[in-house]
């Protein structure tokens, strides 16, 4: 049986909590188990209790880091590089150690590099950019110097997207591979298309960087122009939530569209079969770095999606094949899709089955676990043989 330690220090992800980077956590956990290895999670955020299918899951958690000023926190994530090193140390060893990628931490990958273990980093953004953008970069020498420690140590880097794995490269990765997001085929049974008045639908948090406003703009338009029963669900909550519900109003939207708020994990295929369409809207942005879950948990539901034509997302979605791409920020030609796969219900089972086709074949999270431990495997075999 492999043994992998799971390290996640990011203070913003509880590793069983709702949010998509928790679900992300979850599901590579999940895929790790059903491959045979016990898994040990290392983290100061463990958050809600685990599901019933990761109670075997081993849980050492590192005390919670302080609240307070900026550069007081970013203090406290390289002080508990030392608590993680302790930590793998008692609950190991290990044949494998796995670290979703943090600010501040670098402990993991040189602990596995120390020991002639495989190590493998998990990078989804490029978090000292986006840090420094949206929030506040403290320490920003040692937060880079991190973040080049963790890069050069890991055996394998493997980044969510293009833009991401340049940023890794850039900080000293060698071993560097695309991995977009993925999906748990199981979560998803194929399902008839629901009746009722078209449904449009959002999944995910509530941020600038989702650009719900223009969706709701477009919602806008298709009520009036083209379909004026349309709802819209809005799955998940986050800071914009009442701007969004503000703009719903003033558009004269409000009794058409629903606000779910954030829902369990579990919750999530049961409120994908209840739409027709999913949508995954960003405004334009020339460092585009994002791999959208949601658009991969869409296509496993069968939805018909229609997304923006940004950085590499025409990449994922073949446009006519397995869903439609729109320009950013464009509410008029969101809308147009929409009222287009609103009258054409064949072309919207077309683009859904062929969607669900793609990313159960090329999308899975047993499929990048079985990847990753093959890593470890012929590291292990290497040894052996030399």
């Amino acid at each position: 049986m492999m043994r992998i330690a799971y390290v996640c220090t990011d203070p913003g992800i509880p590793v069983f909590g709702t949010k998509g980077a928790s679900v992300h956590v979850q599901e590579m956990l999940r895929a790790f188990v059903g491959r045979g290895a016990h898994v040990t999670v290392i983290s100061p955020r463990i958050g809600d209790a685990a599901p019933a299918d990761l109670a075997g899951v081993a849980i050492h958690a590192l005390p919670p880091l302080p609240s307070g000023a900026a550069a007081v926190r970013a203090q406290a994530a390289l002080d508990q590089n030392a608590a993680v090193a302790l930590a793998l140390d008692a609950a190991g060893p290990f044949d494998l150690i796995y670290e979703r990628h943090a600010l501040y931490a670098h402990a993991g990958m040189e602990v596995a590099r120390d020991a002639g273990t495989p190590g493998v980093l998990e990078v989804n953004a490029p978090l000292l950019a986006e840090q420094a953008r949206h929030r506040t970069l403290a320490l920003t020498r040692e937060a880079e110097g991190a973040t080049r420690a963790c890069m050069s140590a890991a055996a394998h880097v493997t980044a969510v997207s293009p833009v991401v794995g340049t940023y890794a490269t850039d900080h000293g990765a060698q071993r560097m591979h695309v991995i977009p997001n993925a999906v748990t085929p199981a979560r998803f049974p194929q399902q008839a298309a629901p009746g009722g008045a078209f449904t449009l639908g959002f999944l995910g948090s509530l941020k600038p960087w989702h650009d719900v406003d223009t969706a709701l703009d477009a919602f806008a338009l298709l009520r009036a122009q083209a379909v004026p029963d349309a709802v819209l669900m809005i799955v998940g909550d986050g800071p914009e939530r009442d701007g969004l519900a503000a703009r719903a109003d003033a558009l004269g939207i409000a009794d058409a569209v629903e606000f779910t708020g954030a829902v369990a994990p579990e919750e999530v295929p049961g409120m994908l079969a209840r739409m027709h369409v999913g949508l995954s809207p960003y405004a334009a942005s020339a460092d585009f770095y994002f791999s959208p879950l949601k658009i991969y948990e869409y296509m496993a539901a069968g939805l018909a999606v229609v997304a923006s034509d940004v950085g590499h997302l025409g990449q994922v979605v073949d446009h006519g094949t397995t869903g439609l791409m729109v320009p950013p920020g464009d509410a008029q030609a969101l809308a147009d899709a929409l009222a287009r796969l609103a009258a054409d219900p064949a072309l919207r089972s077309r683009l859904g089955s062929a969607a669900r086709a793609h990313v159960m074949a090329h999308h899975t999270w047993d499929g990048i676990a079985a990847r990753v431990m093959g890593w470890a495997q012929a590291h292990a075999g290497a040894k052996v043989t030399a």
